[in-house]
């Protein structure tokens, strides 16, 4: 027994309503008839030739993404640029793709949920707006405050692993209670959580916004790697498809390529 493109879009926009994603955004499926049948659905965090590769292999109907294919307007699609192949490679072989961006960032349970868990957070509410249930990032209480580094050593356990490994400002040896999070790339809510975390744990963080923040709050910063963030939320999307729709209706799998640029770290001992 199968199920449909259509169905499994339907099924994942109830979860990820699309009225939650950002204006810019370009979420929703990419290719694909809503007709078609799906058995098997991979999810990633990535929309690259690797993960459609993976999806050949799988013998999945359909990819979904976390980070859109185009998030910007194009004039062609020929097989001429990277992106391009890949949008010839979904449709020569008849896989769908679905794309569920800042859409899934603000649902709850959503992507920033799952780094939430990650960090020990049983009980948050959105950092923006502040105090929403659904909202970008996410922030709450651990059951007991741990020292920094014992919660860096935590994300390092939880993470998948990358060459980017995880950074971390402030003295390992403060203790730390309230902890905000954001999936991915955070550094816009710097000023939403200065006053009121002791650790804020998202991705990108820029030298001068990372300095201005520690200057002037004294608080802490974990710098994460961006795709092993979001990573994080692959694993509960795939098993809400599945009770969604049934489990003998459709299968999924998840991708652990690490499809983030960093392939080296060099480093030097102190």
């Amino acid at each position: 027994m199968t199920s449909t493109v259509g169905r499994v879009v339907a099924a994942l926009e109830r979860r990820y309503p699309p009225e939650l994603a950002a204006d810019w955004d370009a979420i929703g499926l990419v290719c694909g008839d809503p007709a078609a049948s799906v058995s098997r659905v991979l999810f990633a965090v990535d929309p690259v030739m690797s993960v459609v590769d993976e999806a050949m292999d799988l013998r999945a109907d359909m990819i979904v993404t976390h980070h859109p294919l185009f998030l910007r307007g194009v004039h062609s699609v020929a097989p001429i640029t990277p992106k391009g192949r890949v949008i010839h490679a979904l449709i020569g072989h008849g896989i769908a793709l679905y794309c569920a961006h800042t859409n899934a960032d603000h649902a709850r349970p959503g992507v920033s949920d799952a780094l939430a868990a990650a960090c020990g957070l049983a009980k948050t509410t959105a950092i923006d707006p502040p105090g929403a249930d659904v909202g970008t990032g996410r922030i709450g209480d651990l059951d007991e405050a741990m020292s920094l580094g014992e919660l860096g050593t935590r994300l390092v356990i939880e993470l998948p692993g990358t060459e980017h490994g995880i950074r971390i400002a402030g003295n390992l040896e403060q203790p730390v209670r309230t902890v905000a999070v954001c999936g991915g790339a955070g550094d816009s809510l710097l000023e939403l959580v200065g006053d009121t975390a002791d650790v804020y744990v998202t991705g990108d963080l820029r030298h001068h916004r990372a300095q201005d923040f520690l200057m002037a709050t004294g608080k802490a910063l974990i710098d994460v790697p961006h795709w092993a963030a979001e990573w994080l939320w692959l694993p509960d999307a795939a098993s809400t498809l599945e009770q969604d729709l049934g489990a003998d209706t459709v299968a999924t799998s998840v991708s652990t390529i690490d499809t983030s640029p960093w392939t080296t770290h060099v480093g030097r001992s102190q």
